[in-house]
């Protein structure tokens, strides 16, 4: 796949371009690659479907997230702090914290994640890509995952997390409409 750079002139990003990969938790659509900005950041778009926990309890040691919400209801775990956010409400993730993130309403949530410095949109990219069981991904990425954690907040909020629960059939997210 051909990647732009800024030696291509300006560019615009329209709601139906970017690779799209569904991670069965949520969706992924790549707007941004850090190859593309220096490796200053990446920017990718979750769609995420009610009443699904988009991943689990997590913390990164080189990357800060910040999520923006275009539609739905956000709900995300800070360290031990319980926050939700609506469209227009920003929410960041710095490194080292524990957090997970997860749709706490009845219809789609979608938000922008911008991710700094960039480079682990490719977790997404090679989780979606690679059924390999033997790849330790939390240590090529440098995150770590907190299995009982995770287990904690399905139980309170009622979600659903496909890589774990595989017993039923669940909605795939929706690659967002071209406007």
């Amino acid at each position: 796949m051909k990647r732009f750079d800024a030696s291509q002139g300006p560019r615009i990003v329209g709601p139906a371009d970017g690779k799209f990969v569904d991670l069965g938790s949520c969706g992924v659509r790549f707007m941004v690659w850090a190859e593309e900005s220096g490796g200053g950041f990446s920017l990718v778009e979750h769609p995420i479907p009610p009443r699904h926990l988009a991943s689990p309890v997590h913390r990164h040691s080189q990357e800060d997230e910040y999520s923006y919400v275009l539609e739905g209801r956000l709900g995300a775990l800070l360290g031990d702090q319980v926050v939700f956010a609506s469209p227009g409400d920003f929410v960041f993730k710095p490194r080292d914290q524990w957090h997970t993130f997860w749709n706490a309403g009845d219809s789609q949530c979608r938000m922008l994640e911008i991710i700094s410095p960039g480079g682990f949109e490719h977790y997404f990219e090679e989780l979606a890509e690679t059924a390999d069981p033997d790849v330790d991904w939390t240590r090529r990425y440098g995150n770590e995952i907190d299995t009982a954690a995770t287990s904690r907040i399905r139980e309170r909020f009622g979600l659903r997390f496909p890589r774990l629960d595989r017993r039923t059939e669940l909605p795939k997210p929706r690659r967002p409409p071209a406007h």
